[in-house]
C-alpha cells in the first residue's frame, strides 16, 4: 500500500475543513439577505469559530493511525494515555443534558430531584471498581461482546435494541438541549441550530472515529468547565450574591432544596426518587459509550483510574450547573427587562443570555455547544460500532474484511447520527428524555451483562427469559414520556403515573431470572465460557 505523505494528510484535513467553512459562510449569508431571524452576528461569529475549531481537530486526528482499520478507528489501536482517556470519558458523560438538565430540575423541582450528576459519578466509580479491569483484561471490541460470546450471536443482536435506544435517545437529548440555548443566545430557531450542529458533529465522527472524538474532547472539557466557572459569579451577582440567593431559594422550595432525600421533601415520591437513584448509577454503567474508552485504554490499571477519575470530574462539573439553576430560579426577571424563561428546561439559556455580559454569554454558549458535541459524537460513534461489529458481521457477513468494515461502520454514523436528529426535533423535555435512557439499559441491559461478566453459569435460555421478565415488568408500568398507559396492577399509581420502583423490581427480577433459568436448563443449554479477544 503506498504510504500517505504529508501532503496527502494536508489534503485530507483542509479540504473537509474548507467545505464546511463555505458551509457556515452561506447559512449566515442566507440568514442575513432572506430571513428576518434576529441573529445576534457576534454570537454566530463565536460559535462558526467554534464549530471550525472543533472539526478541524477532528480532521486532523483522522489522520492518525490510519493503518490500523478499524480496530484503530474504534478503540485507537488501545492506545489511550490516561490524561486524554479521561478527559474524553468526562467529557462524554458531561453532556447537554447533563448541564441543562441539572439547572432545569434545581430550578423547578429542588436539589433534591438533581440525581443525575451524582448517579452518573457514582455509577462511573462503581463501573471502574468492578467492571473495568474484567473487560479490559479479555480485551473486547464492544461491549455486546461478552454477551456475544455467553449467549450467542441471536441474543446480542437482540439486547443490541436496548443499548441503541438508549444510545440514539441520548443524542437526541442533548442535541435539544443544545438547540434552545443555541435559539436564545444567537437567535436561530431551534431546528437549524439543532440540524447545523448535528451535520457538523456526525461529519468528523465518521472521518477519524475514537481518535477525532477524543482529541476534540479535549478541547470540549477544557472549554466546558471554563465557560460554566466564568457565568456563575455573573449569574448570581444578579440576584444579590450566593447568601440572598441560597435563602430566596430555600424560600421557594423548603425541605426540596436539600440534596438528601426526607418524607417531608419527597412525601408520596419517597420510593420513586430511590428508584430513579439505582437507575442512575447502575443504569450508567451498561453503556457501550463508557466501555469503548475503558477498552481503548493502554492497560487494566488505566481503565480502573480513568473511570474513578472521570467521576470526581463530573461532580465538580455539576456545580456550577446547579447554581445556575438556583440564581435562575430565584431571578426576577421583570428587573432584567426580560420575559420569564418558557420552561424549566430554557433555564440555563436564559441565565446566560440575561444574566451575564454578552462576552460572558458568548462562552457559556461555547460551554453548552462544548458539552453537546463531546457526547454526541460518543454515543453516535458508540451505536455504530456495536450495530457494525455486534450485529451486521457476525449475523450478515462473517468474512467482511477490515477495511470493507470501518466503510459499513462510517455509513452507519450517518444513520445513527440522522436518526437522533429527527428525534430531538420532535422532543420537548432534555432531562426526562435523559432519565429514560438509563432507564432502558438498567432494566433489559444491565442484568445479562453482570451475569455475562460474573455468573459462569449463565446461558443463553436464562438471558431470554430474564429479558423477557424485566420487559414485561417495566413496560407494563407505563411511560409518560412515551405515552404507554400503566398495564399491570402495580400499588402507589398517582395521575397515571406508578409511584411503586417497578423499574428496580424489574431488573432484580431478570437478574435473578437469568440466574435461576440457567440452572434449570443447564443440561440442554451448557454455559459457554468468556475468551480473551486478540
Amino acid at each position: 500500500m503506498k504510504p500517505t505523505t504529508s501532503r496527502d494528510k494536508t489534503r485530507r484535513i483542509l479540504i473537509p475543513t474548507l467545505g464546511l467553512m463555505a458551509m457556515l459562510a452561506l447559512v449566515g449569508l442566507y440568514l442575513y439577505l432572506f430571513t428576518d431571524e434576529p441573529v445576534a452576528w457576534p454570537s454566530f461569529f463565536s460559535m462558526m469559530a467554534f464549530y471550525t475549531l472543533i472539526f478541524l481537530t477532528g480532521a486532523y486526528a483522522a489522520t492518525l493511525r490510519q493503518s490500523e482499520g478499524p480496530h484503530g478507528f474504534l478503540l485507537a489501536g488501545r492506545q489511550l494515555p490516561l490524561l486524554i482517556a479521561v478527559f474524553t470519558m468526562s467529557a462524554t458523560w458531561i453532556g447537554g443534558g447533563y448541564i441543562n438538565g441539572t439547572a432545569e430540575y434545581a430550578a423547578s423541582s429542588g436539589l433534591v430531584w438533581v440525581q443525575a450528576p451524582w448517579g452518573y459519578a457514582l455509577s462511573l466509580v462503581i463501573g471502574g471498581l468492578f467492571f473495568a479491569r474484567r473487560m479490559r483484561r479479555y480485551q473486547f471490541q464492544t461491549m455486546l461482546d461478552p454477551l456475544e460470546q455467553r449467549f450467542g450471536k441471536r441474543m446480542a443482536a437482540l439486547l443490541f435494541l436496548p443499548a441503541l435506544t438508549g444510545e440514539v435517545f441520548w443524542t437526541a437529548a442533548i442535541l435539544t438541549a443544545l438547540g434552545t440555548t443555541f435559539g436564545t443566545i444567537v437567535g436561530l430557531d431551534t431546528t437549524t441550530s439543532i440540524i447545523l450542529s448535528a451535520a457538523i458533529t456526525i461529519a468528523y465522527t465518521a472521518l477519524g472515529g475514537l481518535w477525532s472524538v477524543a482529541l476534540t474532547d479535549l478541547i470540549q472539557l477544557i472549554l466546558l468547565l471554563g465557560g460554566l466557572f466564568l457565568v456563575v459569579p455573573f449569574a448570581l451577582g444578579q440576584v444579590g450574591g450566593w447568601e440572598a440567593a441560597w435563602q430566596g431559594y430555600r424560600d421557594m422550595h423548603g425541605p426540596a432544596a436539600s440534596l438528601l432525600p426526607s418524607r417531608e421533601a419527597l412525601g408520596a415520591y419517597y420510593w420513586n426518587w430511590w428508584d430513579y437513584a439505582l437507575l442512575l448509577t447502575f443504569g450508567g454503567i451498561a453503556w457501550q459509550v463508557y466501555f469503548q474508552r475503558v477498552l481503548a485504554s493502554r492497560d487494566e490499571n488505566t481503565a480502573v483510574r480513568l473511570s474513578v477519575l472521570a467521576g470526581v470530574i463530573c461532580l465538580i462539573a455539576a456545580v456550577p450547573a446547579a447554581l445556575i439553576g438556583i440564581a435562575g430560579a430565584v431571578a426576577d426577571w421583570g428587573a432584567l427587562h426580560a420575559e420569564a424563561p418558557p420552561d424549566a428546561a430554557s433555564t440555563l439559556p436564559w441565565v446566560v443570555r440575561y444574566m451575564t455580559p454578552q462576552w460572558v454569554g458568548i462562552l457559556g454558549l461555547g460551554a453548552i455547544a462544548a458539552a453537546v458535541m463531546s457526547s454526541a459524537d460518543s454515543s453516535i460513534l458508540s451505536a455504530s460500532s456495536m450495530a457494525g461489529w455486534n450485529v451486521y458481521r457476525p449475523l450478515f457477513r462473517p468474512g467482511i474484511e477490515a477495511a470493507g468494515l470501518q466503510q459499513l461502520i462510517q455509513r452507519i454514523i450517518w444513520i445513527v447520527g440522522i436518526a437522533a436528529t429527527l428525534l430531538a426535533l420532535e422532543i420537548r423535555s432534555v432531562y426526562e428524555l435523559w432519565f429514560l435512557c438509563s432507564d432502558f439499559v438498567y432494566c433489559l441491559l444491565f442484568p445479562p451483562l453482570v451475569c455475562a461478566l460474573f455468573d459462569p453459569k449463565a446461558n443463553t435460555y436464562g438471558a431470554l427469559a430474564g429479558f423477557l421478565v424485566a420487559f414485561v415488568l417495566r413496560f407494563g408500568g407505563g411511560d409518560v414520556t412515551l405515552g404507554l398507559p400503566v398495564l399491570l396492577p402495580y400499588p402507589m399509581v398517582e395521575d397515571g403515573v406508578v409511584l411503586f420502583p417497578f423499574r428496580t423490581l424489574a431488573m432484580a427480577s431478570g437478574l435473578v431470572s437469568i440466574i435461576v433459568v440457567s440452572r434449570l436448563t443447564g443440561r440442554w443449554m451448557e454455559p459457554r465460557g468468556l475468551e480473551r479477544m486478540e
